[in-house]
């Protein structure tokens, strides 16, 4: 598995894939106070973009390549219709 599931941290792997997606998002809706620690993430489906677009959970920490980190905050930070 691409993500490691904790009580209340959701810690990424290196490269997560599709198959993550819908796992991601049932974790995060029983767990909506949960931090996800994304440092060793080098790479993410959009579909799991589009998990973090809709749940917006409190990232703890962001990936260590930083431009994957900019284009997630951007992505999580955005307003709709901007």
């Amino acid at each position: 598995m691409a993500i490691a599931y904790e009580k209340k941290k959701a810690i990424f792997a290196e490269q997560v894939s599709v198959e993550e997606a819908e796992g991601l998002l049932e974790w995060l809706r029983a767990n909506p106070k949960a931090k996800l620690d994304l440092a060793a993430c080098t790479h993410l489906h959009t579909a799991i973009l589009q998990v973090l677009m809709a749940a917006k959970p409190h990232i703890s920490v962001w990936p260590k390549d930083a431009g994957l980190a900019l284009w997630i905050k951007g992505a999580i930070e955005s307003k709709p219709g901007v």
